[in-house]
């Protein structure tokens, strides 16, 4: 059990904040702590779900609503609202539930950013944290209202990056 969560926050255009959030879920289950981790607009089979499958007795993954809508340039519909606001009901009923140490809303941010949430919506999410959950909460483009509520904040910064180069997303090193 921790006795003090703090509010963790991995954002900039690097890549990374996934994954750091990911290494500190394995790295919680190595302690015997258990950790919800629901991620927004990422419905890919990304390799890492089929990697923490095999933690699932310490770490629980869900995921709720596509980003389809980015790539065909258009604004989320109700329906791709609806899906995201209902995993972050399910994730706050999971942070409430006393079952868990560690709560991860990855790629949160960038769902502010698209519109899938207000911001309000999330702070007060924050705000009903309970002590002794750590909470992190990945994604670029992360609000300043968030930042200020963070007790750790990780810019991850693009130097470079082999995609500019037209190499794709390589399955099991980026997806």
């Amino acid at each position: 059990m921790i006795e003090k969560g703090y509010i963790q926050v991995y954002t900039g255009n690097g890549k990374g904040k996934t994954s750091a959030a990911i290494g500190i879920s394995v790295r919680a289950a190595g302690a015997g702590l258990k950790t919800y981790f629901v991620q927004f607009m990422k419905v890919f089979p990304y390799s890492e779900i089929e990697s923490l499958k095999q933690l699932s007795e310490f770490i629980e993954v869900e995921q709720f609503g596509k980003d389809d809508f980015i790539f065909r340039k258009e604004e989320p519909n109700e329906e791709e609202k609806k899906e995201a606001k209902q995993g972050l009901v399910r994730a706050e009923e999971k942070m409430l539930s006393g079952e868990f140490d560690l709560v991860i809303l990855d790629e949160i941010c960038v769902s502010i950013y698209f519109k899938l949430f207000a911001i309000e919506q999330v702070l007060s999410f924050i705000e009903k944290k309970p002590d002794k959950v750590e909470l992190i909460l990945t994604g670029r483009y992360c609000p300043e209202a968030i930042l200020e509520k963070a007790d750790l904040i990780s810019n991850i910064e693009e130097v470079k990056h082999y995609y500019t180069q037209g190499v794709l997303s390589r399955k099991g090193i980026d997806s």
